[in-house]
């Protein structure tokens, strides 16, 4: 089984906060296509990455998860290419993890 983590920001590069439907669309996809998912989207996780040195970013951003019995990996990178432009970003972080039930 894998996990499958989005991580979605809050705001574009403008800080214009995403307007709520667009997160709940992307829910109700991978609800949809997955049978669920769970959203880590009451307190912002805060994401920070050096972009120059001496220069820190952050973004507010949530979490969706999703778990899966056999990856693909196609469908997600032209999925993960789809959210970048709707979110107008020039990279999501979509990334994946083997688990096990336990």
């Amino acid at each position: 089984m894998t996990l499958v983590q989005l991580l979605l920001p809050l705001y574009d590069a403008e800080g214009t906060r995403f307007p709520t439907a667009q997160f709940d669309a992307v829910a109700r996809e991978l609800t949809e296509r997955f049978g669920g998912l769970t959203a880590y989207a009451r307190s912002p996780a805060a994401g920070l990455w050096e972009e120059a040195p001496g220069k820190t970013r952050r973004d507010d951003i949530v979490v969706y998860e999703v778990m899966v019995e056999a990856l693909d990996a196609r469908w997600w990178r032209g999925y993960r290419e789809r959210l970048e432009a709707e979110f107008r970003q020039k990279e999501l972080v979509v990334r994946a993890q083997e688990i096990r039930r336990l």
